[in-house]
Protein backbone atom coordinates (compact mmCIF):
# COMPACT_ATOMS: atom_id res chain seq x y z
CA UNK A 1 0.00 0.00 0.00
CA UNK A 2 1.40 3.16 -1.09
CA UNK A 3 -0.31 6.62 -0.20
CA UNK A 4 0.86 10.23 -1.64
CA UNK A 5 -0.70 13.38 -0.64
CA UNK A 6 -0.28 16.46 -2.52
CA UNK A 7 -1.40 20.24 -2.50
CA UNK A 8 -0.60 21.32 0.20
CA UNK A 9 0.88 24.62 1.20
CA UNK A 10 0.25 28.31 2.67
CA UNK A 11 -3.01 30.28 1.81
CA UNK A 12 -4.15 33.30 3.83
CA UNK A 13 -7.32 33.01 5.79
CA UNK A 14 -10.42 32.87 3.20
CA UNK A 15 -8.38 30.86 0.94
CA UNK A 16 -8.82 27.32 -0.92
CA UNK A 17 -7.02 24.38 -1.39
CA UNK A 18 -7.58 21.14 -3.36
CA UNK A 19 -5.25 17.88 -1.10
CA UNK A 20 -4.75 14.93 -3.48
CA UNK A 21 -4.32 11.61 -1.99
CA UNK A 22 -3.17 9.09 -5.07
CA UNK A 23 -2.63 5.20 -3.89
CA UNK A 24 -1.22 2.24 -5.48
CA UNK A 25 -0.69 -1.20 -4.64
CA UNK A 26 -4.04 -2.13 -3.45
CA UNK A 27 -7.44 -2.55 -4.82
CA UNK A 28 -8.67 1.33 -4.04
CA UNK A 29 -12.16 1.09 -5.12
CA UNK A 30 -12.74 -1.67 -2.40
CA UNK A 31 -11.21 0.67 0.70
CA UNK A 32 -12.79 3.39 2.63
CA UNK A 33 -10.81 6.74 2.75
CA UNK A 34 -10.17 9.42 5.43
CA UNK A 35 -8.41 12.40 5.85
CA UNK A 36 -6.55 12.98 9.19
CA UNK A 37 -4.86 16.21 10.44
CA UNK A 38 -2.81 16.89 13.48
CA UNK A 39 -1.52 20.48 14.18
CA UNK A 40 1.34 20.84 16.48
CA UNK A 41 1.00 19.73 20.37
CA UNK A 42 -2.28 18.05 19.42
CA UNK A 43 -3.82 14.63 18.93
CA UNK A 44 -4.59 13.61 15.23
CA UNK A 45 -7.99 14.05 14.48
CA UNK A 46 -10.75 12.90 11.70
CA UNK A 47 -11.38 15.46 9.43
CA UNK A 48 -13.80 13.72 6.62
CA UNK A 49 -14.30 10.05 5.32
CA UNK A 50 -15.97 8.62 2.41
CA UNK A 51 -17.01 5.26 1.90
CA UNK A 52 -15.70 2.93 -0.85
CA UNK A 53 -17.96 3.82 -3.61
CA UNK A 54 -18.26 7.55 -2.36
CA UNK A 55 -21.93 7.16 -1.33
CA UNK A 56 -22.00 8.57 2.23
CA UNK A 57 -19.11 11.21 3.67
CA UNK A 58 -18.57 12.18 7.15
CA UNK A 59 -16.86 15.40 8.68
CA UNK A 60 -15.98 17.03 11.56
CA UNK A 61 -18.21 19.72 12.63
CA UNK A 62 -15.49 21.98 12.70
CA UNK A 63 -15.46 21.30 8.77
CA UNK A 64 -18.76 21.06 7.67
CA UNK A 65 -19.69 23.54 4.84
CA UNK A 66 -16.36 24.40 4.26
CA UNK A 67 -14.58 20.80 3.36
CA UNK A 68 -15.73 18.27 0.55
CA UNK A 69 -14.25 15.13 0.05
CA UNK A 70 -14.71 13.12 -2.75
CA UNK A 71 -12.79 10.09 -4.88
CA UNK A 72 -12.00 9.23 -8.38
CA UNK A 73 -11.38 5.37 -8.46
CA UNK A 74 -10.54 5.76 -11.97
CA UNK A 75 -7.56 7.52 -10.42
CA UNK A 76 -7.36 5.89 -7.48
CA UNK A 77 -7.22 9.24 -6.12
CA UNK A 78 -8.90 10.78 -3.34
CA UNK A 79 -9.52 14.33 -2.44
CA UNK A 80 -9.95 17.49 -0.15
CA UNK A 81 -11.08 20.60 -1.72
CA UNK A 82 -10.99 22.99 1.62
CA UNK A 83 -12.86 26.36 1.11
CA UNK A 84 -13.02 29.59 3.96
CA UNK A 85 -9.86 28.32 5.38
CA UNK A 86 -9.09 29.61 8.81
CA UNK A 87 -6.25 29.82 10.77
CA UNK A 88 -7.11 26.82 13.00
CA UNK A 89 -7.28 24.48 9.80
CA UNK A 90 -3.12 25.22 10.51
CA UNK A 91 -2.07 21.21 10.33
CA UNK A 92 0.05 18.42 8.90
CA UNK A 93 -2.90 16.74 6.53
CA UNK A 94 -2.47 12.60 6.12
CA UNK A 95 -4.66 10.58 4.54
CA UNK A 96 -5.70 6.90 5.47
CA UNK A 97 -6.67 3.78 3.29
CA UNK A 98 -8.93 1.38 5.33
CA UNK A 99 -9.29 -2.41 3.82
CA UNK A 100 -12.50 -4.19 4.35
CA UNK A 101 -10.79 -5.72 6.81
CA UNK A 102 -7.80 -5.17 8.64
CA UNK A 103 -5.87 -2.09 9.47
CA UNK A 104 -5.32 0.73 7.79
CA UNK A 105 -2.38 2.35 6.07
CA UNK A 106 -1.37 5.93 6.23
CA UNK A 107 0.18 8.57 4.04
CA UNK A 108 3.16 10.34 4.59
CA UNK A 109 1.15 13.76 5.14
CA UNK A 110 1.13 16.88 3.46
CA UNK A 111 1.63 20.61 5.49
CA UNK A 112 -1.32 23.10 5.15
CA UNK A 113 -0.76 26.64 6.48
CA UNK A 114 -3.21 28.73 6.92
CA UNK A 115 -1.91 32.74 7.81
CA UNK A 116 -2.11 36.21 6.73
Amino acid sequence: VRLVESGGGTVQPGGSLRLSCTASGFTFSTYAMSWYRQAPGKSRELVASITSAGVSNVYADSVKGRFTISRDNAKSTVYLQMNSLKPEDTAVYYCLAVPPKGVGSWGQGTQVTVSS
